[in-house]
């Protein structure tokens, strides 16, 4: 049967050598799994196979009561596996016809072998073997959800996902600790990074733009952490954050205009609350002729525009040589004829050269920080310019920081899960050494209904003509402004 195959390109000649185990595998990996097919197929320059979408397992599937007689045949299989197909034929398939190719195969030898298994759990250890060669294993039938936007591996007994807002324990487990590292492997060699004993923390992404943190042992105790933050693949727009309860339609509109005029934006908000999401939005109203220039350590943002140059942070080499900062790249982006620089987070003394670079003729530009507050945020920027070594006077930060930026926007997830843009913030300027500020908007919680829902409403705080408004007017939108904060101070009336 496999002679067969073997003639119509798929199945390997008896002189064929066994394929190259890559050094991503540990040695104590039992021979018998031998998983060293998907770290092949990710490291071949002409692997053309991309992950088929798999359906999320049946509920009643529980993956955690697996015993050890699933995964030795399992073993068997995989390993009668690599000893029948030719993975440079299979490198020339697309996702589907792989993953077609590998479950004919894996059923001749399940037929051969004479295992005793039901329909049901062939068609498991079918999805199983396919996860493991074509994709990353367990973690495939939650890649493929899309109501899912985090997931996070505690070790390989333990997965947590998000969904609407929630933290509840998925099904998913993985083999063994060393399974989970390889799968944590092959996610950042695609970028060109590694995670080993000597780099334990590594930031990476997946091919559709997911973002992925893992954390390995020893500085994970109970094996390796694994976080990933889920791309979208329908880009959110503002009208949808307004449809979800996110923004009010008239701070909607203000946005829109924000982003419009080329006011300098800082969004501000703390871990989850949708900073990223809402910098997406806001970049969707750059003009498509201008240039903008994005500086991210892990490249997330899906700028529309024609004229977008997307730059990325550098861990350094297993020499500790070759890093490339987040300040080094916001500096060259100088050099660039830029005329908008959208940094992706903002975490040090990278500010600094974001801040000359609003006050240097790049208006428009944008970022996003970690606080809670507005004030809170303009605090955050003033100690990173002091860790950045800098020796300014504590005035001569803070009028470089009121000259920088217009608007703050604050985002928020609250204790329910949910998630709201909780202020619209103008920086005003100094008065004496105070920055000076002003909310457009404010969300005010007004209690909860009988499920834990939070109810509350975006309200106006009666300011008619914001301090940008020559600016609104220079873009012929000072109208639209006006009537989108009478509408707003109407509905709070």
């Amino acid at each position: 049967m496999f002679g067969k195959r073997g003639n119509e390109g798929f199945g390997k000649a008896g002189s064929s050598p066994p394929p190259v185990v890559p050094p991503l595998v540990a040695q104590s990996e039992p021979a018998a799994v031998r998983p060293s097919v998907p770290e092949v197929l990710a490291e071949s320059p002409t692997n053309t196979i991309t992950r088929a979408p798999v359906a999320p397992p049946p509920a009643a599937r529980k993956r955690q009561n697996r015993t050890e007689g699933y995964y030795d045949t399992k073993s068997q299989v995989f390993s009668a596996l690599i000893d029948t197909i030719d993975l440079s034929q299979l490198a020339k398939l697309d996702g589907e016809s792989a993953r077609e190719e590998i479950r004919d195969i894996v059923n001749d030898i399940i037929t051969i072998k004479n295992f005793a298994m039901s329909i049901s759990e062939q068609e498991e250890l079918l999805e199983d073997i396919c996860n493991d060669v074509l994709g990353y294993g367990p973690l495939e039938p939650l890649l493929a959800r899309d109501d899912i936007a985090d997931i996070m591996v505690n070790g390989s007994g333990q997965t947590f996902i998000e969904v609407g807002g929630k933290t509840i324990e998925s099904e998913i487990r993985f083999r063994d600790n060393q399974q989970l590292l390889s799968i944590c492997q092959r996610i950042v060699s695609q970028v060109g990074r590694r995670v080993d004993e000597s780099s334990p923390i590594c930031d990476a992404r997946l091919p559709d733009g997911s973002r992925v943190n893992v954390i390995a042992p020893p500085l994970a105790i109970d094996g390796p952490a694994l976080t990933i933050r889920k791309f979208k693949k329908d880009k959110l727009k503002l009208d949808q954050l307004v449809k979800f309860g996110s923004i009010s339609p008239e701070g909607a509109t203000v946005l829109q205009i924000i982003g419009r005029v080329r006011c300098n934006v800082v969004i501000s908000g703390g871990t989850g609350s949708g900073k990223t999401t809402l910098l997406n939005c806001l970049t969707g109203y750059i003009d498509v002729d201008e240039r903008v220039i994005t500086c991210e350590d892990t490249a997330e943002l899906q700028l529309q525009q024609p004229h977008v140059v997307r730059l990325e942070t550098r861990p350094p080499n297993i020499e500790g040589e070759g890093e490339v900062t987040m300040r080094d790249l916001v500096k060259n982006c100088l050099r660039m004829r830029p005329e908008r620089i959208i940094v992706g987070e903002v975490r040090g003394p990278e500010v600094f050269d974001l801040l000359q670079a609003m006050n240097t003729g790049h208006d428009g530009s944008m970022g996003t920080i970690h606080a809670n507050t507005p004030r809170e945020c303009l605090s955050r920027m003033e100690s990173m310019i002091a860790m950045g070594g800098f020796t300014l006077p504590a005035k001569t930060v803070r009028e470089i920081i009121a000259g920088s930026i217009d608007v703050i926007v604050q985002a928020a997830r609250l204790r329910d899960g949910s998630r709201r843009i909780t202020h619209i913030t103008e920086v005003i300027g100094m008065e004496g050494d105070v920055i000076i500020t002003q909310d457009l908007m404010r969300y005010e919680i007004e209690g909860e209904d009988a499920n834990g829902r939070l109810i509350g409403r975006h309200m106006s705080t009666g300011i008619v003509k914001p301090h940008f408004w020559d600016r609104a007017r220079y873009f012929n939108e000072d109208r639209r402004l006006a009537a989108a904060l009478d509408e707003m101070e109407k509905k709070s009336a």
